[in-house]
């Protein structure tokens, strides 16, 4: 049995689909409440809100290997008094009372859904799993620290931990401020990033997905983190050109140089956005390669033709 948190979200929903088309693998997803269309074979475990008070064990009876999904995620404007405080609630004691919660039900594997932020904010250079953490935010934070948890769990009573850290993700029905992107240029409005030669790493969802099936099969897997991309990077410049194309649209890009769309942002208060923006974050996926003999299956291409369509 495999227990999917998170399972209306939108990595959660392609997961279960993904996992049922699998040989062997039944699917039970923890939700707070509603179902939201999940599909009939899926058996539905109620757990509320997830935090260190949880009680997992109607949803982890019989269950095998938990891939843990479920988070507070990062959001640009917190209304919360303290962040790092809510972070640390469902995402640090949430996530290592649902682990410790496994481990004593009998569960074998933990497959932990963590970010790219536990890395940082980017650089000059891709990010390896051996790499120094450096969080910059409440949210990278959290994660980093339930990492530590959890490999702390794992010493002690022997459950099978994995970590992947992806970047941003895009997909059919995706959100924020990718799908804001997207909506400006299937619009035609002209973009002033005709001229940004940044590098950033993104993971389409079913290459995700796929990446994390594998490492609920995957012996190799154990104990073990995985950066995860589509494997082929692309600039800000770049990346609206593809979505152009994805939706048969011409790109309309006006070269403005990087150092003045930063400058401009720095005026504007929005050095978080330009960062985003103008700025590289790139992972390196070797590890996954070699270890597990992994390859994203989709290009980037794909994905956002996918993207377009959903």
């Amino acid at each position: 049995m495999l227990l999917v948190t998170g399972a209306t979200g939108f990595v959660g929903r392609s997961l279960v689909a993904r996992a049922l088309m699998c040989d062997g693998i039944s699917v039970r997803a923890a939700v707070r409440t509603a179902t939201h269309g999940l599909p009939s074979a899926v058996e539905i475990a109620r757990i509320g809100d997830v935090s260190e008070t949880t009680d997992w064990t109607q949803a982890l009876a019989g269950a095998d290997v938990v891939v843990h999904l479920a988070a507070r995620v990062h959001v640009m404007r917190d209304a919360a008094a303290d962040p790092l405080a809510e972070f640390r609630r469902v995402n640090v004691a949430g996530t290592l009372q649902l682990a410790r919660s496994a481990a004593r039900a009998g569960s074998r594997r933990f497959v932990y859904l963590s970010s790219v932020k536990v890395n940082g904010e980017g650089g000059d250079t891709p990010y390896r799993e051996t790499d120094p953490p450096s969080p910059r935010d409440p949210y990278g934070v959290s994660k980093h620290e339930a990492e530590t948890g959890l490999r702390a769990l794992a010493a002690e009573t022997g459950l099978e931990v994995v970590i992947i850290r992806p970047p941003l993700v895009y997909g059919p029905g995706v959100k924020g401020n990718f799908r804001s992107l997207m909506r400006l240029v299937a619009r035609g409005v002209p973009l002033p990033f005709g001229a940004v030669h940044n590098c950033r790493s993104l993971v389409g969802l079913d290459n995700l997905v796929d990446l994390i099936l594998t490492c609920v099969r995957r012996p190799q897997a154990a104990n073990e983190t995985f950066l995860v991309s589509d494997g082929n990077d692309l600039s800000t410049t770049q990346l609206i050109r593809e979505l152009a194309y994805a939706m048969g649209k011409s790109p309309r890009l006006i070269p403005v140089p990087a150092s003045a769309l930063g400058a401009a942002a720095a005026l504007l208060g929005k050095r978080g956005v330009a960062q985003r923006l103008l700025g590289s974050l790139q992972v390196d996926i070797s590890k996954a390669r070699l270890t597990l003999g992994w390859q994203p299956p989709n290009t980037v291409q794909d994905g956002l033709r996918q993207a377009v369509r959903g």
